[in-house]
């Protein structure tokens, strides 16, 4: 398991956020649409717990890790002209965390996101 660095991780999701990643995907919002397939990656890679809250748009799913809360997709929202959600930290999982996404654009993440390690 990798050791969870914000910074690096940050770093390393905004050169493989794309069209490839999320249909949402905008230049202009790279984080848009990418909270399930990132919550998924963290979890995958740094074994962090993934949670959920609701919002007008569905689910918004993120992680925590240490026990803190870590949503690195939080900027989307102004994207959509709306305040970060109040979290509920519901316990989630991969199911539904995969539900919200495909599995190609999963594996669209996870190969740049390796590929831009170090």
């Amino acid at each position: 398991m990798e050791r969870f660095d914000a910074e690096e991780v940050r770093r390393r999701l905004r050169r493989a956020w794309s069209a490839a990643t999320s249909g949402k995907w905008r230049a202009d919002a790279p984080a848009l649409g990418q909270c399930s397939v990132t919550a998924l990656l963290l979890h995958d890679r740094y074994g962090a717990e993934i949670l959920s809250t609701p919002t007008p748009w569905g689910p918004h799913f993120y992680n925590r890790i240490g026990g803190e809360r870590v949503d690195l997709t939080a900027e989307q929202f102004a994207a959509l002209g709306a305040a970060v959600p109040a979290y509920l930290d519901r316990p989630s999982g991969r199911g539904e965390a995969m539900a919200d996404t495909t599995p190609e654009y999963y594996a669209a993440l996870a190969r740049v996101f390796d590929a831009a390690e170090g």
